[in-house]
């Protein structure tokens, strides 16, 4: 072989051994956008709970109403065994009253997507703690006074044959925004230790365990929130938040019209609702 046949073969290799380099680091290319693609899919599918738009919020027209049966009465003040100073039922108006404290009332709450574990404190996605009544969350007390001894439920059942007050959350918007109703969380707490009551409740999330209301209502152990002793009056915060970590959590349900009803229905240690 001529010593300019082998150049010409060496160039040929050199050319060749270019053009798998660049065929190679095309590939490499190619493969790195895709695993890029496919890992912005799943952080897209991992925070699609949350609003992308977080100058709005989810709730800007909240109506509560919360009522109560036989032998249970109610305040959002602690009037001792003051029987005449309790009422059958928690109306805005009370807790308007409550939340002058905090130059706020419930018309002009508003109800961002947060999330929490025991419904106590509350974050929001990012992690930064939320305040009570000015941070996107409701919280406010309700003294319990039964005349007997008994159990306390959240309830499904009306307080009268007249009367649709049962719990249930509900909502006057249609199509996806009527989501909301699967949105929201309410915890009780008595000293530390909370029941987190979940319309609708689906697949749990944030670490949380919570309870639904049935329809009709049973009443059992599990469906008990806490114990009153006659004429002991007990401080018991409830605390209303959007979860954020809710899979219907999203865009859709932003600036959402929200309903809560709580009915709270008391029974002896039979689970004998008291007459």
């Amino acid at each position: 072989m001529t010593k300019k046949s082998s150049q010409t073969e060496n160039s040929i290799k050199r050319d060749n051994s270019a053009i798998i380099e660049r065929i190679k680091s095309k590939m490499k290319l190619k493969t790195t956008v895709l695993v890029s693609i496919i890992a912005l899919l799943a952080v897209g599918t991992g925070t699609l709970a949350w609003f992308t738009l977080n100058t709005f919020s989810a709730v800007d027209n909240l109506e509560m109403t919360i009522g109560t049966g036989a032998q249970l009465l109610v305040s959002t003040e602690d009037h001792g065994t003051d029987l005449s100073l309790y009422t059958k039922e928690i109306t805005n108006e009370m807790i308007n009253e409550y939340l002058r404290e905090y130059d706020t009332d419930l018309s002009k709450i508003l109800l961002d997507p947060l999330t929490s574990d025991k419904g106590i404190e509350f974050f929001t996605q990012s992690g930064a703690k939320r305040t009570e009544n000015v941070g996107g969350y409701l919280e406010f007390p309700i003294y319990f006074i039964g005349t007997k001894d008994m159990y306390v439920h959240l309830t499904s059942d009306n307080t009268a044959t007249d009367k649709e007050d049962g719990t249930k959350v509900s909502t006057t918007e249609t199509g996806a925004k009527a989501d909301v109703v699967n949105c929201p969380r309410v915890s009780f707490e008595e000293n530390g230790n909370t029941v987190i009551y979940e319309p609708n409740r689906g697949t749990s999330v944030a670490g949380q365990t919570t309870f639904d209301v049935p329809t009709p209502m049973i009443y059992t152990n599990g469906t008990r929130l806490f114990h009153l002793d006659a004429m002991k009056p007990k401080k018991i915060m409830v605390r209303l938040w959007i979860e954020g970590e809710d899979p219907q959590c999203d865009d859709d349900v932003q600036n959402a019209q929200l309903t809560v009803a709580l009915c709270f229905m008391g029974t002896d240690e039979n689970n004998e609702a008291i007459a």
